[in-house]
């Protein structure tokens, strides 16, 4: 009989406990509390004219303004261009496997079927489109296929545009700059409405201008608008095809031959005075570049001799012959009948402008901030031997003769051709990296992609203020011990009447 009554009133001892957490729980005031949303990731595939590499980008699930927070996560070099597998069939989705393989690795497996891949193939495909669309064609369609057999997913192979080139690297630029938004102490993004920079790209096979402007772009294919953040930017930017280093130097060696004639044997101002290369007409001729330059008739097969004498006068006379500057058909132009308002403001330049910069001011110890410096060095650079040059930098062994020619290009380039001066020039600013990402068009192109990705909300759940959660802390203790108390109070009188029973 006792044993009922302590069961009994344990029974309602936790009855009422139960009762009083449930009451707890749905009267005392909650708040939300935000979880961490998991990163997600994208891969770029730069597939450039001489190399290709592979971008890992990642960022909140969570997005702010319709355009993902982006960082880079790693990135892989494969050093030849899709468009070089022309003539080898499967030869470009092969290339692409090392770094593909890579990604698998790096991005956490939980997250691979929601990582989108996007290739993006630039001047060194256009080229090739311009030739043999069925080729260029073939290759995309390979890569593709190839893309596809990863636990990612596929959102496309296309060739870029020049312009759209342009303008993801400027897009990249200003990231990198903090002028589209800054992380504010309280945890939201906020927009500094800081003066974007202009951007400055030289390619294998293009070189590209793009910065904001507020004048009227009189050529409409020159002008965009970004809409960024919640902020509309309208920029200029152009792409000129053929004027990337390797097809530069091409062109250089063709306004060569014009002048040299086709005996054989050519100078070569640009190049060291102890340097000296042979290569076929065919190397010579075998680009949309070049071809329309071929001399009739034509011997493919006939080499040149190369001899470098090491004239920076003769290499700049040269040079300048690739451009033209005589026709404009607008109120001004930068060259060849493009163009242009008036340079403003900052600018990044990359690739190819950063190490030629690199090589300038390591080699000749002179910090280029002016147009004069910047000659000062090319001079310099221009009368050094292949040997001086190598023990400044074994390790470019395949590139120093090169350097003299890229030096004046960027002469021509960016004072005649672009106008800048002695007041802007000391405004742009040769960059590789920033911070741990680097400076090119791909980030650009995962912004603006991630854009049209869904976006994971953050996961909510319900929690209690800590001043409530305090409060049934006690609760729960004290209704226990309650409980406990009870029943060894009851066990204890159970068995003393047990014992006066007997």
């Amino acid at each position: 009989m006792g044993n009922q009554r302590s069961s009994r009133i344990v029974f309602l001892v936790a009855v009422v406990f139960l009762i009083t957490v449930g009451i707890l729980l749905l009267t005392i005031n909650t708040e939300d509390l935000k979880e961490p949303a998991q990163n997600m990731y994208g891969i770029v595939l730069d597939a450039g004219s001489s190399h290709t590499t592979m971008y890992i980008y990642k960022w909140p699930a969570d997005k702010q303004n319709g355009t993902g927070i982006v960082s880079q996560h790693c990135e892989c070099y494969i050093n030849r261009g899709i468009s070089s597998f022309a003539s080898k069939r499967g030869g470009a989705a092969e290339s692409l496997e090392e770094c593909m393989n890579k990604a698998v690795k790096q991005i956490p497996k939980n997250r691979h079927q929601f990582t989108p891949v996007y290739l993006g193939a630039t001047a060194g495909m256009r080229l090739l489109n311009m030739i043999n669309h069925t080729e260029s064609d073939e290759i995309l369609k390979e890569v593709e296929h190839k893309l596809k057999t990863y636990p990612f997913g596929f959102k496309g192979a296309t060739i870029l545009t020049g312009q759209m080139e342009g303008a993801y690297g400027w897009i990249t630029v200003n990231y990198l700059s903090e002028n589209f938004i800054k992380y504010g102490i309280v945890g939201r993004w906020l927009s500094p409405n800081k003066q974007t920079v202009g951007a400055l790209d030289f390619g294998g096979a293009s070189t590209q201008i793009t910065f904001e402007t507020n004048e009227k772009v009189e050529n409409n294919d020159n002008s965009l608008t970004l809409q960024l953040y919640g902020q509309a930017y309208q920029i200029y930017t152009h792409s000129f095809l053929c004027y990337g280093k390797d097809q530069m130097l091409r062109l250089l060696l063709v306004q060569l031959v014009k002048n040299q004639g086709y005996d054989g044997v050519l100078t070569h101002p640009c190049y060291p005075k102890d340097y000296n290369i042979s290569m076929t007409l065919n190397k010579l001729f075998d680009s949309p570049c070049t071809v329309s330059s071929r001399p009739s008739p034509y011997n493919g097969s006939k080499k040149l001799q190369i001899q470098g004498s090491g004239n920076y006068q003769h290499c700049l006379e040269n040079m300048l012959q690739i451009f033209s500057f005589q026709t404009c058909t607008y109120s001004k132009c930068s060259f060849n009948d493009i163009y242009q308002p008036n340079v403003t403001g900052n600018f990044m330049a990359f690739s190819a402008f950063y190490y030629t910069f690199d090589f300038l001011v390591q080699s000749t110890g002179i910090f280029i901030n002016s147009p004069v410096l910047l000659k000062q060095a090319a001079v310099i650079v221009c009368n050094m031997t292949f040997q001086e040059m190598l023990q400044k930098d074994p390790k470019q062994h395949d590139h120093l003769q090169n350097y003299c020619a890229t030096s004046a290009f960027m002469q021509v380039l960016l004072l005649k051709g672009y106008g800048f001066d002695q007041l802007s020039f000391p405004h742009i600013s040769f960059q590789k990296t920033a911070g741990d990402t680097s400076i090119g068009w791909a980030l650009g192109y995962m912004l603006s992609l991630s854009n049209l990705l869904p976006s994971e909300s953050l996961a909510l759940r319900k929690a209690l203020r800590p001043g409530a959660w305090n409060t049934l802390i006690f609760l729960f203790t004290f209704l226990l011990l309650i409980a406990i108390a009870s029943l060894l109070f009851f066990m204890c009188k159970n068995k003393k009447q047990s014992n006066s029973l007997l």
